[in-house]
């Protein structure tokens, strides 16, 4: 199988990787098993300093990585480099932090004393997703790394020179060799390699169908998994809402990342008694953005990363329209080269209608309108994915009241959802399970070690 970088601006072949026989790959996990025997007796301090370098490499390196980045997938250019520096903050944020998250956990038993020890596990293996190259590696290798496992990682294969440069930073960075391995296979063969018993647990971020796959191999063996899916975020505005900041917010939330993201904002839901002002609002604002070349810093909206995931988003589009969906703006690709979709809105979707279940994973928007708060909540929670959601309104305790009520990982008030190093990321339902970033992030892939130490005069 070849392994290759298209450009979705032009949709042309760049480059083409071999992919690795299972030769290669049998010893890149013997490699790390054996580079976690010496991995895991170094310090957090040793292991600090590697991520620093990591971090400051990243910085350093900032236009070149997101070159890559829009190269391989099309997200706009500053997006990139603001991507480069979210994933050096990652790895900052854990080589800080670690020492403290992964302290002794002193406890206070009847008898004797107790406390938890935190220790690595192994060798884990990620499978990461093309829509953000290097903060998804950040998030899963920068938590497990200082607790002193050793990773391996298949990245998507779409974005094989963001994957091999992730590895040449760790390379540069001193890291032994085993620490950090990129590995250029197929999703086939990665579900197959979770049953290699060096590998102690595994993580996911992709598509459901990849999730299940990847979970029913872990589940088999035995292992612990995490898993982040899709999404079908709910951007609710109340009727006391700020219309103008909830527009453009609902803008931002819609189209960053081209709208290609888990936790995009997808299924607007507007109270009744603004649904028409915020309708016409986000319309406009929709229609004047400019489509065409990430590079450009002109450019508001880039290709999709990929011909099929364009294609597939124009049909999602179309089924819609065929069951009754009134297309409000958009529902077709621009005339040009590359991997293009318009901004698009969708109204008079009904329950029973595919994209009424389904995750639009593109800048196509549906709308909905509600007659109250409570019809609102009952909307948002009328989805097989569980992962973010907004709501905006000018009482922030009526917000906390409402994000109490949906049932997903994560609810922002008065912000589309979104991610940082120190706030936990992860959903519910089909959207997956476990959490990343923040000190959640880091508990995860851990041996949670009970040492308790009795008196010789304890009953037991």
């Amino acid at each position: 199988m070849s392994i290759q970088t298209v450009n979705p601006n032009t949709n042309k072949v760049v480059k083409s990787f071999d992919e690795m026989s299972d030769k290669a790959v049998d010893a890149a996990v013997a490699q790390a098993e054996s580079a976690y025997t010496e991995w895991r007796k170094t310090s957090y301090e040793q292991r600090a300093v590697l991520l620093h370098k990591v971090a400051s490499l990243m910085r350093e390196k900032k236009e070149q990585l997101a070159t890559l980045i829009t190269l391989e997938m099309g997200k706009l250019f500053a997006q990139a480099e603001g991507e480069v520096i979210l994933s050096a903050d990652i790895l900052d944020y854990y080589a800080t932090n670690a020492k403290k998250f992964l302290g002794d956990k002193h406890l206070n038993p009847e008898h004797g004393k107790a406390f938890i020890r935190h220790s690595p596990i192994g060798v884990l293996f990620g499978v990461e997703p093309w829509n953000f190259p290097l903060y998804q590696v950040a998030r899963f290798a920068a938590p497990n790394i200082m607790i002193g496992n050793t990773i391996l990682v298949k990245h998507a294969s779409i974005v094989p020179q963001c994957g091999i440069a992730i590895e040449d930073l760790f390379k540069e960075a001193g890291a032994p060799a085993g620490l950090y391995t990129n590995l250029l296979i197929s999703g086939r063969r990665a579900s197959a390699l979770v049953a290699d018993d060096r590998i102690k647990g595994v993580s996911l971020t992709g598509s459901e169908e990849a999730g299940a796959s990847i979970a029913a191999e872990a589940g088999k063996h035995l292992k612990k998994s995490v898993l982040e899916l899709g999404g079908s975020d709910a951007f609710i505005i109340l009727e006391d809402a700020d219309i103008d900041k909830a527009v453009e917010w609902a803008v931002v939330g819609r189209l960053n990342n081209n709208g290609e993201c888990c936790v995009a904002a997808k299924r607007f839901i507007a109270v009744e008694a603004i649904a028409d002002e915020f309708l016409a609002k986000f319309k406009d604002k929709l229609s004047a953005i400019i489509v065409g070349d990430p590079m450009d810093p002109k450019t508001e909206l880039g290709p999709l990363s990929s011909e099929a995931a364009a294609v597939q988003i124009e049909g999602q589009v179309n089924k819609a329209v065929a069951e009754g969906a009134t297309v409000v703006l958009g529902g077709k690709r621009p005339e040009r080269p590359g991997a293009f979709m318009n901004p698009t809105i969708l109204t008079d979707i009904k329950p029973g209608m595919a994209v009424y279940h389904e995750e639009l994973f593109g800048p196509v928007a549906s709308f909905y309108r509600v007659k109250d708060e409570q019809a609102a909540i009952k909307l948002a929670n009328d989805s097989p994915f569980g992962l973010g959601g907004a709501v905006f309104t000018k009482d922030v305790k009526r917000g906390e009241h409402v994000a109490d009520q949906i049932d997903t990982g994560m609810v922002f008030i008065n912000h589309p959802t979104w991610t940082q190093a120190d706030l936990p990321f992860g959903g519910t339902k089909r959207s997956g399970y476990g959490r990343e970033l923040s000190e959640l992030g880091i508990d995860e892939f851990v041996n949670k070690k009970l040492i308790r130490t009795s008196a010789l005069s304890d009953p037991f």
